[in-house]
């Protein structure tokens, strides 16, 4: 019997050690799976339906302006870089390691942040080191994978992936909604598109020089009439440019939260010689400016002009409707040498200035007609003027 019970006690021995060796790796099992990051750590979300806005991006790289206004009030990071995630911090001032991997479009990005509290839930806004160059000549929308990784602690990182559409430099973002659906205005990125420093600007002056309706440009030195006289000069250069009304204008994005509309560059336009009602404010408000004389963008709904200070107190504002630009092609009157007193067809510059003064019309009483929803900043409207105070917030993209 002393045999047999030497056998069971041996047994039951070997038994419960296994049992406590099994526990063991449970327990080591169930530590790992707890402790490791979960895949819903964070989350890559923004406030632009997954769009990225080189114009944006580059106007204000040098200002640090912030015109975007992040959905979430607990945000962290440059809201400027528009890729975004969300995460919640999992204990009080938590430490994370973020690092966005390179493309096209961006260099490898490292950064590190501290959530202040915990269980709230933050939007983070990773540094990103952005090719300018690439985002300035990219022409039409291209999608592009986005690769995050982020590490709590001392624990491994996680990473996720999300593809994001980045538009055509020519793509203007003019306000977003977010999640409570409130509209958020951001069309002074129009200034972006304005370029008083783009190299045939002094090619253009000169050209404008060269109808002799001007001497030299002196801006507001000389009085509303020299003022006037300087805005037909650049009017009838670009007639004689035969530029034509084209109005291919809106985006291909399709978003109900976030709208953007279709520029042309001052490339582009001058070498399509086509303009729209917003490219033929920007091609001016550029040639404007250029002469120190002060533009202004002016939105109504579903059109834009351009206006123009003629007096150092800006007291006095007129109007241009530059679509009207194309209402004549000059090749089809006499240049003013050719025609002699015999002729009973117009000259180039009496065609010029009929148009001129039309447009000066139109767009005044367009402004007069939305004067009051314009002062109180109602829906779709806008009044920018291209100061210097416009400048320092937002920089010509350079093209």
């Amino acid at each position: 019997m002393t045999f047999f019970k030497k056998i069971f006690n041996s047994l039951r021995f070997w038994q419960i050690l296994s049992l406590i060796l099994l526990l063991m790796i449970a327990s080591s099992v169930a530590l790992y799976i707890y402790s490791r990051p979960s895949d819903d750590t964070f989350v890559i979300e923004d406030d632009f339906g997954g769009n990225l806005f080189p114009s944006a991006i580059v106007s204000t790289a040098s200002t640090g302006t912030q015109v975007y206004i992040p959905s979430s009030r607990n945000y962290i990071g440059n809201a400027q870089s528009e890729l975004a995630f969300r995460i919640r911090a999992p204990y009080n001032l938590c430490k994370i390691h973020v690092e966005v991997s390179s493309t096209p479009f961006f260099q490898k990005s490292v950064s590190d942040f501290v959530l202040p509290k915990k269980d709230v839930e933050y939007m983070v806004f990773p540094d990103i080191l952005w090719n300018y160059e690439a985002l300035k000549n990219n022409s039409q929308s291209v999608p592009v994978s986005v690769s995050i990784s982020v590490s709590i602690g001392r624990e491994d990182a996680v990473q996720k992936v999300k593809t994001y559409s980045v538009r055509s430099i020519n793509e203007c973002l003019i306000g977003y909604k977010d999640a409570q659906m409130n509209f958020y205005d951001t069309g002074i990125y129009f200034a972006a598109y304005v370029n008083e420093e783009h190299p045939m600007i002094d090619q253009l002056l000169r050209e404008a020089l060269n109808t002799r309706i001007v001497r030299r440009f002196v801006g507001l030195q000389n009085g509303e009439s020299q003022v006037d006289k300087q805005v037909y000069a650049l009017w009838f250069m670009l007639q004689k440019r035969n530029f034509t009304y084209s109005s291919v204008s809106n985006s291909i994005l399709s978003s109900n939260v976030v709208f953007s509309q279709r520029v042309r560059t001052l490339d582009d336009a001058l070498e399509s010689s086509q303009i729209n009602c917003v490219d033929g404010s920007v091609l001016f408000a550029s040639l404007m400016r250029a002469i120190n004389i002060e533009p202004v963008l002016i939105r109504i709904p579903g059109h834009m002009f351009v206006g123009y200070y003629s007096d150092k107190k800006k007291e006095n504002l007129n109007f241009l409707e530059t679509t009207m630009l194309g209402d004549v092609n000059l090749d089809d009157f006499f240049p003013e040498e050719n025609l002699d007193s015999l002729s009973e067809g117009k000259s180039q510059t009496e065609m010029s200035r009929l148009t001129y003064n039309k447009a000066k019309e139109y767009a005044t009483k367009k402004y007069k007609e939305f004067e009051d929803q314009i002062k109180g900043k109602g829906p779709n409207t806008l009044f920018l003027p291209i100061s210097k105070e416009t400048r320092a917030k937002i920089q010509s993209i350079g093209r």
